[in-house]
């Protein structure tokens, strides 16, 4: 028999898939578009033949007091031929709930092409690291007798991740199992479930023609999450076009993403579902060894928060680049 939920907690159930669940790491966006697949997939640090670092930041809901906000920093590099090391850091905060982590990569990648000029390439990465939550309750009070208003519960837990990452000429494709060790948590209850996996999926094939350095490449991609503990099911699909040019490329694209599990509520007396939807236009380009980007998120349907939608800034840089003879239509590896 089917919940019905009114317009408002439609809202709410809208929201926590929006932003994350408390202790998940963290949320995933768009931000991996912005040639960052790194932010998301361990097996990917290093991918590129230079020291590569990206710092993003996400704010929601224009306007809005204690609106959520997203801020990541990472950077990779290969050691050598095969051995890759990266971290991450990021801070989450959503309203009185904020997280902070770091985690530090270790990748290995296989060549199995005989020519400098073909790319096939298997790769391999593990991400092990702490984040640390907080629920600030001084602004609380009143309503409950076991919140006294002045008490900031913090708690840290233990996880890695763990993946793999396959590249053939113009073809790539990327699967990741996030949190699939984590350490107790008890930042709310002694029993809360330490099942905090998410099975990620990607994959693309950018095709296109940029002989003597200009042309055009035109990336449709997808990425699929799958959340074990909540049984929630989302994917993206995307198109990236790339216009290339000596001293760097241009690009622009739009990202659709839609979660599987919808919720019903009544509008005029009748039962209708609604998932989560949103569109997302973004546009970038590097320009020698510098990187950058501009995303705008906006949702769909009937019930939504706010009419605002989510700003998201990615600057970044390439540093000590070497050269790539490899003759293929793939930016996710040649800068």
């Amino acid at each position: 028999m089917n919940k019905i939920f009114r317009n408002g907690y439609l809202v709410l159930v809208l929201l926590v898939a929006q932003l994350g669940k408390a202790q998940e790491g963290m949320p995933v966006y768009s931000e991996y578009l912005a040639d960052n697949y790194y932010l998301l997939h361990p097996a990917m640090a290093g991918i590129k033949n230079s020291l590569q670092g990206r710092m993003t930041t996400r704010q929601q809901w224009s306007g809005v007091d204690d609106a959520p906000r997203l801020m990541t920093l990472n950077a990779s590099a290969r050691l050598n031929d095969q051995s890759a090391i990266g971290g991450v850091f990021y801070n989450d905060k959503n309203g009185y709930h904020s997280q902070a982590g770091f985690k530090g990569t270790y990748a290995y990648h296989l060549t199995f092409s005989e020519s400098r000029y073909d790319l096939h390439l298997l790769s391999f990465g593990i991400s092990a690291g702490f984040a640390r939550t907080s629920l600030d309750e001084s602004e609380f009070g009143g309503f409950d007798p076991n919140v006294d208003g002045s008490n900031t519960l913090k708690d840290s837990y233990f996880t890695v991740d763990v993946g793999a990452a396959y590249h053939y000429k113009n073809f790539f494709s990327m699967l990741t199992v996030k949190n699939a060790v984590t350490s107790k948590s008890n930042l709310y209850s002694d029993v809360e479930s330490n099942n905090l996996r998410k099975y990620m999926a990607g994959a693309g094939y950018a095709f296109g023609n940029t002989k003597y350095g200009t042309g055009w490449i035109y990336e449709p991609s997808t990425l699929i999450q799958y959340t074990e503990k909540l049984d929630e099911l989302s994917f993206d699909i995307n198109m990236k076009v790339y216009r290339q040019f000596e001293f760097g490329r241009l690009w622009g694209g739009i990202s659709y993403r839609t979660n599987l599990n919808g919720a019903d509520y009544e509008k005029l007396g009748e039962i209708k579902t609604q998932r989560l939807q949103y569109f997302t236009p973004l546009i970038g380009g590097n320009y020698r060894n510098f990187t950058f980007s501009y995303a705008y998120t906006q949702p769909v349907g009937d019930v939504k928060f706010t009419n605002s939608g989510f700003h998201q800034f990615t600057i970044g840089v390439n540093l000590f680049p070497k050269r790539v003879s490899l003759d293929c239509n793939c930016p996710t590896v040649k800068d």
